[in-house]
């Protein structure tokens, strides 16, 4: 009777939901996402004019929308304080002095003028994972303070026993990349173990992507959030080796690369000494940057639901402008497009439906435009460590970043599919759009730890993100993504988008008017604790 009764209740739900919710507007959604991805928005970097200019822009449109300013201050703004360090490294072991950019990434959180990093031991320490479910620890209780740590890329990839061909599924996830695979899962416990430093080694084929978006993404200046206390989630150095610098550094050690993958899949393995001292310094450019989410709500109706909330997310933020690019201005823009002015115009429809509601939800809606997520999630990870409204009141996460503009697909993808009871919202809401839903295709990807999202399920709070499983999202992916051509496009079709706004409106929504909350699933490793 209590499967049915829930049936019931969620068809209901959903029947009040596309009663009320109004269509979508195309041509405001693609009229925002313009507006957002504009030559005048000048990328939307964080500290910059394209940041007034877009932050300015969604106060702008909150308040045309009616909604209340989200601050409890009586503002739309939570300030953001970040600092931006440019590094400037020079990183040796023995008589080896390896090139930066070429043979390695180092960079740091710390805002300090200058780091050294002096006659630290290199410990090789395989995946760098402590993952209790499956039985595997790859430190052993080994002594790692103020050691640098050398780490592989990603999960262990262990065969299954019946299918030697094949990876196990049931241990970390088999093809798929799991939290313990990411890196910043690594430096996070390289941190927690009190080690000086640590350093991934890139290899192409595991990570997905040439050593030079490494480079791209950590070689230049990096941005942290301003605190009077070392980040928690990072050692003092961060870094990436490239694989054949890696090769070499473990042959001067006397051993080799191949052997010590080999070992590193062995639930046995303990961390190994080189018998290498590496010496670090690094001088760093240190300069504020005042940046801003900025937030929006609408009321619970509820007098004792509406203390609790669903969080709606977007990042505003790209990458700015690079003035050593060829070419007029309009080519040096990295106008963001796709990444996340799409997201962005996505969260303001959702907020114009939410708004058009004859009575608001039992429980409140609050709007985050997130800072910084292309530098590190900074935006979600300062929100969720300096929240508006409490987490533990914090009921759900819907995180928008890039929609489908290529057409309506006949299926959805949920990328964290598994993790939390949120997948039947969406499941029992793309049904009723004669859609089917899958987990995410590219689970070698890892794209659930690249998000918002992340920051939220990290705090315990169940969350939902979709991708986009249309194959045009594949050349957008290969050809657009992350440079100055992801542009307004003539071709775009917003049927998809149209439908996955829905969907996530009507999903949010339900959870709102629901009794009981989205809970994680037995396993999921963002379980409250």
């Amino acid at each position: 009777m209590k499967p049915l009764l829930s049936t019931l209740l969620l068809a209901i739900c959903a029947c009040e939901a596309h009663a009320t919710a109004p269509k979508i507007d195309s041509a405001a959604l693609l009229e925002q996402i313009t507006t957002l991805a504009s030559d005048e928005f000048e990328g939307r970097a964080p500290g910059t004019r394209g940041e007034v200019m877009t932050i300015d822009y969604l106060q702008q449109q909150f308040k045309k929308l009616g909604l209340e300013p989200g601050n409890p201050d009586g503002t739309y703004l939570q300030e953001v304080p970040l600092v931006g360090i440019s590094s400037h490294p020079v990183l040796s072991y023995g008589a080896t002095k390896l090139r930066f950019g070429e043979d390695y990434i180092a960079w740091t959180a710390r805002a300090d003028k200058q780091l050294d990093v002096s006659d630290s031991e290199l410990v090789f320490v395989g995946y760098g994972v402590q993952a209790p479910e499956f039985k595997w620890d790859d430190y052993k209780g080994a002594d790692l303070k103020g050691k640098t740590l050398v780490m592989l890329i990603n999960d262990p990839q262990l065969a299954d026993a019946r299918r030697p061909s094949q990876l196990d599924a049931k241990v970390f996830g088999g093809n798929a990349v799991t939290w313990y695979g990411r890196w910043n899962y690594k430096l996070e416990i390289a941190a927690r173990l009190g080690a000086a430093g640590a350093l991934i080694v890139h290899e192409t084929k595991a990570a997905g992507y040439p050593f030079e978006v490494v480079v791209n993404s950590w070689g230049r200046e990096n941005f942290a959030l301003k605190s009077g206390q070392p980040e928690p989630y990072l050692p003092a150095l961060a870094g990436w080796l490239q694989q054949d610098s890696a090769c070499a550094l473990f042959k001067a050690a006397g051993m080799d690369f191949k052997q010590l993958k080999q070992k590193a899949l062995a639930r046995d393995f303990k961390p190994l000494p080189l018998g290498i001292k590496l010496n670090l310094t690094m001088e760093n450019a240190i300069r504020d940057v005042p940046s801003h989410n900025v937030v929006a709500r609408i009321p619970g109706s509820d007098p004792q639901l509406k203390n609790e909330v669903i969080v709606y997310t977007a990042h505003w933020d790209h990458f700015g402008i690079d003035e050593t690019l060829p070419g007029p201005r309009t080519q040096q823009i990295f106008h963001g497009a796709v990444d996340n002015a799409s997201g962005v115009a996505a969260l303001l429809q959702i907020a114009k439906a939410y708004k058009a509601l004859p009575t608001a939800p039992k429980r409140s809606i609050v709007f985050v435009a997130t800072t910084a997520e292309e530098r590190g999630l900074l935006g979600a990870q300062y929100y969720v460590r300096h929240p508006l409204y409490p987490i533990s009141k914090t009921v759900l996460n819907i995180n928008i970043d890039g929609m489908n503009l290529w057409g309506r697909t006949r299926d959805v993808e949920l990328s964290g599919m598994g993790k939390s009871t949120a997948d039947d919202l969406v499941k029992a809401i793309a049904a009723k759009q004669g859609r089917t839903v899958r987990a995410d295709s590219n689970i070698s990807y890892g794209s659930y730890y690249r998000g918002d999202q992340l920051e939220f399920a990290r705090a315990g709070v169940p969350t939902i993100y979709l991708r986009s499983s249309a194959n045009k999202l594949l050349f957008y992916t290969a050809h657009q993504f992350h440079t100055v051509h992801d542009t307004v496009q003539p071709n775009w079709n917003t049927a998809g988008a149209l439908e996955d706004i829905s969907l996530l409106f009507q999903a949010g929504y339900q959870a709102a008017q629901a009794k009981d909350q989205p809970k994680w699933k037995e396993g999921a490793e963002f379980q409250r604790r």
